[in-house]
């Protein structure tokens, strides 16, 4: 009998289930923290919105091969009138989608790739998903430390950062994006250069020449803030380069995004709460 795994997080139980070796996290338990009565309610109305469907279409294009885009564009262009509404199991069956899964049984209800949980945490509550965060670390320890394995983990740098705490404005002030100049006609040397210039105002080889003595790279130095904002600005340009933006014009969106997402971020009264 394969063994439970949970989360518990601010009283709140989060079943999760490993499927294709990836693990999902329980949309519904993390639902219920915030409306214990009717939580498939919030999961309904977060599939709804227009900026829901294509996070999840973006990410089922990245790692589902069987994904159906001609029945994502027609939910796509559903979205937007009052009378629309997404059910997981509709999204699921229609799409073939891999990324939600509708469980029955005991431990039933939905269910989603930690990718996209944290962005259903994200939608929720930004402080809630930091704890989220924090918490599916710990249990990833103690699953390594029991396999006497080194933790390997694709959001390895999110999660070692989390317990960075900021303690004054002055340190708010420098994590908060500043608005990059436009370079028209300038080409980055690859996507991560864009997402480090709208994050940290400067590529990773700008960063390697201001701090020649320092160790490992321009993410190695950030905060968890910065690498939660730099991983949800992924899923945005991934779909801004779908729909043939350039260079420059994705620059200028992803810039302001991060300055928005980070202000929230700092600005929520549970972030000082958080720490080691």
């Amino acid at each position: 009998m394969a063994k439970k795994r949970t989360l518990t997080i601010q009283g709140i139980e989060i079943q999760l289930h490993n499927l294709r070796e990836q693990d999902y996290l329980s949309l519904t338990d993390i639902a219920r923290k915030f409306n214990s009565d009717n939580p498939s309610m919030l999961i309904v109305n977060w599939l709804r919105g227009r900026d829901t469907i294509e996070f999840l279409g973006v990410w089922e294009q990245l790692y589902n091969q069987d994904f159906n885009l001609i029945e994502f564009d027609k939910i796509k262009n559903e979205a937007g009138v009052n009378r629309f509404v997404l059910s997981a199991s509709r999204w699921i069956k229609e799409t073939k989608a891999i990324g939600l899964k509708s469980k029955a049984g005991r431990y039933g209800g939905t269910y989603a790739h930690l990718d996209i949980a944290l962005g259903f945490c994200y939608w929720l509550s930004p402080s809630f998903q930091l704890y989220v965060v924090k918490e599916f670390q710990r249990l990833k320890q103690i699953e390594a430390k029991e396999r006497n394995e080194v933790l390997d983990w694709d959001l390895k740098r999110t999660l070692s950062k989390i317990n960075y705490t900021v303690h004054t404005d002055a340190i708010k002030e420098k994590l908060i994006p500043q608005r990059v100049s436009k370079n028209k006609g300038y080409i980055y040397a690859n996507e991560a250069d864009i997402l480090n210039l709208a994050v940290f105002g400067m590529t990773a080889k700008q960063w390697r020449l201001e701090y020649p003595n320092e160790k490992g790279n321009i993410r190695d130095m950030a905060s968890h803030f910065q690498l939660l904002v730099l991983s949800n600005l992924e899923a945005v340009n991934a779909e801004l380069i779908r729909i043939g933006m350039s260079q420059d014009e994705r620059l200028e969106i992803l810039n302001e995004a991060a300055i928005k997402q980070m202000t929230s971020l700092l600005a929520s009264p549970s972030i000082s709460k958080l720490s080691t």
